[in-house]
């Protein structure tokens, strides 16, 4: 249970209007106006939750949360912070905070998230750097068990951001190649949201005419058109009180985009051929491939329908700048697959993974699935997949330019990889490197836990590796 609230603010008047707040919702509450008397209210009471400003007269929350830290490394704190310190505050959970709560305060957020705190508090998921309000990623944590965000620095980054706006009614623009999962972060961004018990409706803007998205949009009624033989719901109806996912955004028609902006700004739309005013309450997010702001200025796109969807944005990274998940992604699909196909297999031969991180995978993730399906899909049962199930031009790409930059230049890859020459190098140089490449898989690149688990020290694995590369090399 969370019953005793600390809040650390120097606005005296946000924290009076907390308090009430919280008083008001059955919490015990007390105030400090400055850090360093807040760190004092910590030793004389006890409190279960620390709520504190980013910035503060005398401190900022990173000091603050250290300071709690070594008092009490389970302390549970949740920081207050403004949009332009959004990607200051991403460090706090590196120091660890619990959570974010972004100003404008929504009440009904600061809830949520002291509900979520106490569930996590009694399910015992939260410890001292740990937060698991708003999980950064991997697919026991995620809000959908059938979606992985990753494990690399960028893939935390970017989950980061979801949760960071989730809570918010904030619209989004989400920025990304072909592939790199901008629906799959969208609806992450739905279901950590208070509107997650509503709908989340999708629609394809890429695919619309101009005669067909006014329809597809905002409904018809029968006979306002030829083939309009029943009445129809919208996607902005079906959404209602939920998440509507725009993909493609860029290529609705002007015309359209201005029936657009006009439903946004009014909350109420009319079915195509109707007279009666349909109130809407949607969330909306919105994708593109190109950067609208850019298109704006090109007058490919309404400057203010623009400044209406850019409240918020998110760059997707391409799956080659996240290497680091390629594995983890690979098992993710695997699994996926297999209860797809009904078929047991055991895993992926080393010469696969080691294909898998040398290609550049211009199709990102979307590619990425179609392959282990496939290869899933062609593999005996029980046995591991092997390059025999990859598609012919993954394997000539390892076998012609595996060793080079996916841009083609003459760099070399930072992965190591065997040629046929290493093989004679001698079997038990090969199986030492196939031993610290598993293992190395396994713990996702992290050297420090590798030369653990091989039980040597990091020096001594960097000199290994060099020695692989200059093997590689020669």
């Amino acid at each position: 249970m969370i019953k005793k609230v600390l809040i650390i603010d120097d606005d005296a008047d946000l924290c009076l209007l907390l308090s009430r707040f919280l008083s008001k919702n059955g919490y015990e509450t007390s105030v400090a106006h400055s850090g360093n008397k807040g760190l004092l209210l910590y030793d004389e009471q006890q409190f279960d939750a620390v709520i504190c400003d980013y910035r503060l007269g005398d401190m900022d929350a990173k000091k603050v949360i250290t300071a709690l830290k070594k008092k009490d490394p389970n302390a549970a704190i949740l920081i207050i912070t403004g949009y332009s310190d959004i990607k200051t505050a991403v460090e706090v959970i590196k120091l660890g905070a619990f959570d974010y709560i972004i100003k404008p305060l929504i009440p009904d957020e600061v809830l949520s998230i002291l509900s979520r705190l106490a569930q996590s508090k009694s399910d015992n998921s939260y410890s001292s750097g740990q937060q698991s309000s708003k999980p950064v990623s991997g697919t026991k944590n995620a809000p959908n068990a059938n979606v992985y965000i990753g494990e690399s620095p960028a893939a935390v980054f970017l989950y980061q951001q979801a949760s960071i706006v989730a809570g918010t009614n904030y619209s989004v623009v989400l920025y990304g190649e072909s592939g790199t999962g901008k629906e799959v972060i969208a609806r992450a961004i739905h279901e950590l949201s208070p509107r997650s018990k509503k709908p989340f409706v999708a629609l394809d803007c890429g695919t619309l005419s101009k005669e067909l998205a006014g329809s597809e949009m905002f409904g018809h009624v029968k006979g306002a058109f030829t083939g309009a033989l029943q009445d129809k719901e919208g996607t902005f109806e079906l959404a209602n009180g939920g998440t509507l996912f725009l993909d493609e955004v860029g290529n609705l028609s002007l015309e359209v985009q201005a029936t657009l902006l006009r439903v946004i700004q009014e909350r109420k739309f009319k079915r195509v051929g109707g007279n009666s005013e349909i109130p809407s309450d949607v969330r909306i997010i919105v994708a593109s491939n190109e950067n609208l702001g850019e298109a704006y200025r090109k007058g490919k796109f309404r400057e203010d329908l623009y400044h209406r969807f850019n409240e918020f944005s998110i760059h997707l990274p391409p799956l080659r700048e996240r290497k680091e998940d390629i594995t983890p992604l690979a098992d993710f699909f695997l699994k996926q697959s297999s209860a797809e196909t009904g078929k047991t297999i055991e895993g992926f031969d080393n010469s696969v993974l080691n294909i898998f991180l040398s290609y550049p995978w211009p199709g990102n993730l979307r590619e990425f699935r179609n392959v282990v399906r496939r290869a899933v899909l062609l593999s005996p049962p029980g046995n591991l997949v092997s390059i025999q199930s990859l598609p012919k031009e993954i394997v000539d790409y390892h076998q012609n330019a595996g060793m080079y930059g996916h841009d083609g230049d003459s760099k070399k890859s930072n992965h190591v990889l065997l040629t046929d020459k290493d093989a004679l190098k001698g079997a038990a140089s090969r199986a030492e490197y196939d031993t610290i490449m598993n293992v190395l898989q396994q713990v996702n690149f992290n050297k420090k836990k590798a030369a653990e688990m091989l039980m040597i020290d990091r020096k001594t694995l960097y000199n290994k590796l060099k020695n692989f590369q200059s093997l590689n090399q020669s």
